[in-house]
């Protein structure tokens, strides 16, 4: 390629004096009629081009390839039916033809669901496109390739995509959709739940279920369960959001499944289920302490109780024996009526709790109301007996209607020697004493460092599960379940003196709370539970048991796959297991006994929800780049074409990659046009030609 330059001798400005000064000069003369005129414009041009020094240059040029983008889309939507197998065959079909174009370059970008940060939020195909073409220069990039089903969830609006040709895309963009016409799919969505609700009362969580295939506002049916337990359903209207009341029914975590009945060729079942979970808070917890005959450790329930400023307690005690009879007057007994009625009949089921300490059956509660707490324990209720000699005589409350729930029956023999109180081989895997005072010994095969106590009754026939012994390895504190309810029998009246540290104490107070919390279903005190979490790409499976039987788990994936979870036992009653996480959204776990729940990163991602392939998200972006959007499924992958900017980029059967033609320049060759002798010899000739004129 040759191209005129020019090298001045003297800066451009004045070049361009001397050029202007000897233009008006020349028109003077020739306005004056001068002679010669014509004939001086020769040596003064000559002169002027000595001064512009004129070069004709050539340059050697060497060709820039231009560079294609092929960005495939590896997030989870796209392992749906066939969609991947498509992908993969369109990339081969494109990475041969593109590599038989010998004026291109290629460069190929894989995308999934993760952003820089490493988290998930969607399928971030655009920003990877950014970042392999953040070192390519504008001029030599030919175009852009998206091999997707769509779902990219960092696509630009379309009132942005205009701009798209300004930061970092001047070349068509093609997009090659993996996904079927006509697919359609069902989805259920937690919008919004609160953290905390209160037990016994519902919460209001917001819910959207979407069907593709049928017209908006039309019913859908969504079943609610917990612990794999139906427990509600309803309707959702198609594409809306709605408020549904779910009920609390414990403290602690309740983890709840909402699932929209799947339809029938719907593409995925893996977002028909969302997850839950909703912490369960007591409002107050209620408590009535019943103190029979008065005794030194009286006040431990009572401190114990009142302690906690979410505990409602109702006191009575009996100051007297029934029997006396000292001839004071009535009305000095007592200023108003005990409310048995309102207690033991009327408000009997708002009570999370019943407490009887050292109480005996001697006609201050009638037997109609002992039926009652025999009832309210069945129904779900939980009552504590902390007993003394009392409960070995005859007016013993084991005698009474309260014989059918109580775990353990007097012999009427009670122990009155020091002993100290152990843990039992099932109360070290029971949650409520396996950890027990840990800065204690809790070696079964030796004596606790507990100091020692001083009173025993001893029963038969124990019921449920005798976590502590004590004289002669006797139950000393039995925890039975009946009915629906909890029942626990603490078989001494010296618990008090671990508070005082006799003999070195004991861990009263956490002994105390952790029964009562027992008792009133604390989550975390269950002996016989299951539980899972994800962490660092596995789910780590926890089962909690009395028995030191290896029960293996059944584990089921979000897309319906089971697993074998072989936990192994790690003490206390807990065993363990790690499967490694394949897959996102809700886990199934059972073990024959127990259910659980547990959701792999969240619920409802982004990548899972929405996996019906659209050209939606697309379409804006491929228009203002003046690209194509082609579906495998209608035929073959699209033929390439290199075409100039001002030609449209895409056809029916094939896309456009702009041709640049860039170039960079390898070599400079520069020829001067006004050679020193050539000049001399005009500007003689010239002035000789004006001489010579001027003299006629």
């Amino acid at each position: 390629m040759t191209g005129l330059v020019f090298s001045p001798l003297v800066p451009i400005w004045l070049l361009y004096i001397l050029t202007g000064a000897a233009a008006v000069l020349l028109i003077y003369g020739a306005w004056r009629r001068a002679r010669g005129v014509l004939l001086r414009t020769l040596p003064i041009a000559a002169l002027i081009l000595a001064i512009a020094d004129p070069q004709l240059v050539k340059e050697t040029h060497s060709a820039l390839k231009d560079i294609v983008v092929v960005a495939v889309d590896d997030s989870d939507s796209q392992k749906i039916g066939d969609r991947q197998e498509r992908s993969e065959r369109a990339l081969a079909t494109l990475t041969a033809e593109l590599a038989a174009t010998t004026d291109l370059e290629v460069r190929t970008v894989h995308a999934g669901h993760e952003d820089a940060t490493g988290h998930q939020d969607g399928t971030q195909l655009f920003s990877a496109l950014t970042a392999a073409m953040s070192d390519i220069p504008a001029k030599r990039l030919a175009g852009a390739i998206l091999i997707t089903d769509g779902q990219i969830h960092d696509t630009l609006s379309p009132e942005r995509a205009a701009e798209i040709h300004a930061p970092y895309l001047n070349a068509p963009l093609h997009v090659l959709l993996s996904g079927e016409h006509r697919e359609f799919d069902r989805r259920i969505r937690v919008e919004s739940a609160a953290d905390f609700g209160i037990v016994g009362q519902p919460v209001s969580v917001r819910l959207r279920a979407e069907d593709t295939s049928v017209n908006p506002g039309a019913p859908l049916p969504v079943t609610i369960r917990r612990n794999n337990e139906q427990t509600q359903q309803v309707m959702l209207p198609n594409g809306r959001t709605l408020e549904v009341p779910i009920p609390i029914p414990a403290a602690g975590p309740n983890v709840f499944e909402v699932e929209v009945e799947a339809a029938k060729g719907e593409l995925s079942t893996a977002n028909n289920h969302a997850m839950v979970s909703i912490n369960g808070v007591r409002d107050r917890t209620k408590v009535l302490l019943v103190s029979g005959q008065p005794h030194v450790g009286e006040r431990s329930w009572r401190n114990l109780l009142k302690s906690d400023p979410n505990i409602d307690l109702v006191h009575f005690t009996i100051l007297r024996p029934l029997e006396k009879d000292d001839g004071t007057p009535l009305n000095e007994l007592a200023l108003i009526s005990f409310p048995l009625r309102e207690l033991f009949e009327e408000r009997l089921k708002e009570f999370d709790l019943i407490i009887f300490d050292r109480y005996s059956q001697r006609g201050l509660i009638p037997v109609q109301y002992m039926s009652n707490i025999a009832n309210y324990v069945r129904n779900g209720g939980a009552i504590m007996l902390t007993v003394g000699a009392e409960y070995a005589d005859n007016y013993s409350l084991f005698s009474g209607p309260l014989q059918n729930v109580l775990p353990g029956q007097p012999t009427g023999r009670v122990y009155t020697g020091t002993f100290r109180p152990r843990v039992s081989p099932t109360g070290h895997r029971h949650p409520v004493t396996s950890t027990l005072g840990e800065n204690f010994a809790l070696d079964a095969e030796r004596e606790p460092d507990w100091g020692r106590w001083l009173r025993q009754i001893q029963v038969t026939r124990p019921a449920g599960e005798a976590v502590m012994t004590g004289q002669d390895n006797e139950p000393l504190l039995l925890l039975n379940r009946v009915g629906r309810g909890r029942v626990a029998l603490l078989l001494s009246d010296t618990i008090w003196l671990w508070g005082k540290g006799f003999d070195g104490g004991g861990p009263q107070v956490e002994l105390m709370r952790r029964i009562s919390h027992w008792l009133m279903k604390e989550p975390d005190l269950e002996e016989e539970a299951l539980s899972a979490f994800a962490q660092n790409g596995a789910l780590t499976v926890t089962r909690h048991s009395l028995s030191a039987e290896e029960m293996p788990v059944t584990v089921t994936t979000p897309t319906g796959q089971q697993q074998t979870a072989v936990v192994k036992d790690t003490g206390k009653g807990a065993f363990t297991a790690q499967l490694p996480i394949t897959e996102t959204g809700v886990y199934r776990l059972t073990d024959g006994k127990n259910n659980a729940l547990a959701a792999v990163d969240a619920p409802n991602p982004k990548e899972t929800y929405d996996v019906v392939t659209t050209e939606e998200r697309v379409t804006p972006v491929v228009n203002a780049t003046g690209g194509g959007v082609y579906w495998l499924t209608d035929g073959a992958v699209p033929a390439i074409r290199r075409m100039t900017a001002s030609r449209v980029a895409h056809g029916a059967t094939w896309m456009g990659l702009k041709s640049n033609n860039e170039y960079v320049v390898t070599g400079v060759t520069q020829y001067p046009l006004a050679p020193l002798g050539m000049i001399v010899l005009l500007v003689m000739a010239g002035a000789m030609l004006a001489w010579w004129r001027e003299g006629r």
